[in-house]
């Protein structure tokens, strides 16, 4: 049996766990340690295990993850979410479509401080939804955006998936955040367009609002000053070269904590709450880091990822047609997984294949950082795709009254969107290359 025929029976296995509800890092771990011991047996795996977590765990880097995961609480308790949404909702709110627009432009602010998408599409689903729903927005273009704009806190830096895709790759966090801010904005403005279009194809799905004053502008803005602050520290710091990643995230949460703080966040249980929620988070990721770790071994094993570079890579296929194939698999995956789980599993075997073929003349670094950026994005779609969009199920939950196909109707406009900002990226690698060039 080959390594890519045994490969497949492990990816048969793994699916067969995952649609008997079995937590995906338990699913790894099972598949791995069972594919190792059919290999070489027990005595190896034991070997192999007492080393495993450590050798995980014990990586630097990894630190960032708690530390943006308590950052994102703190700005759940801080309440930052309802200034982003009024000070985006003062300045277009008027336009038609536009509190739908202002709850897209909020979902990137919060993401740039929360880096989770399912934490922004909660949040802001909480806020956005209620004052969409008293403007009669159509229920599928409210729920729609939200779960849409939820994506943006994966893609806008801070990103803990980047961070782990970092990691996984051995490439430079700071420069893979910059690479992320462009296609962040742009996915952002591409979300708002769709919006655009389609209240001029259906002008009463989203009804214009109460125009404010630039006074009552001004006011709603200076309301957001501390998310602006911490952004620009956070960011800024790691960019201009002042701060580590990791001592970027610290002095990010340290700020974002004091503003909880003093906005009466961590009262009554809120530190506990904070706390517990990102010990929560970080354990559940850390399990799906271990379980990813078993299973590549095993799948390094079989030699199965190296078997299936050299077949690609013989094949002849152009370069484009293999990403795109990649493209589809996250698709198809996305329906059934989560994106942590997808990057984890998928860029041990799709990234020895991509840095052997050439796409445009980049190097290896830039070719790292670009389908960092491509397969982020596509595992962003796939948290919106039927049948199981996860932040289509979060908003949904919010809308109980919004039958699901309604929503999941209503992100087709920002599904269109992403196709065109997917294709753009893959043709002008220096749309999200260009700052990494340019802070060389």
């Amino acid at each position: 049996m080959t390594g890519i025929q045994t490969g497949l029976i492990a990816f048969g296995v793994l699916i067969g766990l995952l649609a008997l509800r079995i937590h995906v890092g338990v699913a790894m771990l099972a598949t791995g340690i069972g594919g190792y011991v059919m290999l070489i047996g027990w005595g190896p795996l034991l070997a192999y295990l007492k080393n495993a977590a450590y050798g995980r765990y014990s990586v630097y880097d990894l630190s960032v993850v708690p530390l943006f995961l308590l950052m994102g609480q703190f700005a759940l308790r801080g309440g930052l979410s309802k200034g982003l949404f009024d000070a985006a909702n003062a300045f277009i709110g008027h336009w038609r479509g536009g509190i739908a627009m202002g709850s897209v432009g909020a979902c990137a602010g919060f993401g740039a401080i929360c880096g989770s998408s399912l934490a922004t599409a909660t949040t802001m689903g909480q806020v956005a939804l209620p004052e969409l729903r008293r403007h009669n927005y159509a229920p599928g273009l409210a729920t729609g955006a939200l779960a849409a704009g939820g994506t943006l806190g994966i893609l806008i830096p801070p990103s803990v998936v980047l961070v782990i895709y970092a990691i996984l790759t051995e490439q430079n966090i700071a420069k893979l955040f910059l690479a992320a801010f462009v296609p962040g904005v742009l996915a952002a403005i591409g979300y708002m367009l769709a919006i655009m279009v389609y209240v001029r194809i259906y002008p009463e799905a989203g009804p214009a609002g109460h125009r404010r004053t630039w006074r009552e502008r001004m006011r709603a803005l200076g309301s957001i000053w501390q998310v602006i602050a911490i952004f620009i520290i956070v960011i800024g710091g790691i960019y201009g070269g002042f701060f580590t990643p990791t001592e970027a995230a610290a002095i990010g949460t340290i700020a974002t904590g004091a503003v909880a703080l003093t906005r009466g966040g961590l009262r009554n249980g809120g530190w506990i709450a904070c706390v517990y929620g990102t010990a929560q988070a970080t354990g559940m990721i850390f399990l799906i880091l271990l379980g990813a770790d078993v299973l590549n071994v095993f799948l390094a094993l079989t030699q199965m990822p190296a078997e299936l570079a050299d077949w690609v890579i013989g094949s002849g296929l152009p370069p484009l047609a293999v990403l795109f194939v990649i493209f589809v698999i996250l698709l198809v995956l996305g329906c059934i997984m989560d994106s942590l789980s997808m990057i984890l599993l998928m860029v041990p075997i799709f990234f020895p294949i991509i840095m052997g073929l050439d796409f445009f003349g980049l190097d290896s670094t830039e070719k790292a950082i670009w389908f960092g950026i491509m397969a982020l994005m596509v595992v962003e779609i796939g948290l919106i795709t039927p049948p199981v969009g996860m932040n289509v199920y979060i908003i949904n939950g919010l809308a109980r009254d919004v039958p699901m196909g309604v929503t999941f109707r209503g992100v087709i406009p920002f599904l269109c969107s992403d196709a065109v900002r997917i294709l753009l990226l893959v043709f002008f690698p220096s749309i999200s290359l260009f700052m990494v060039r340019w802070f060389a």
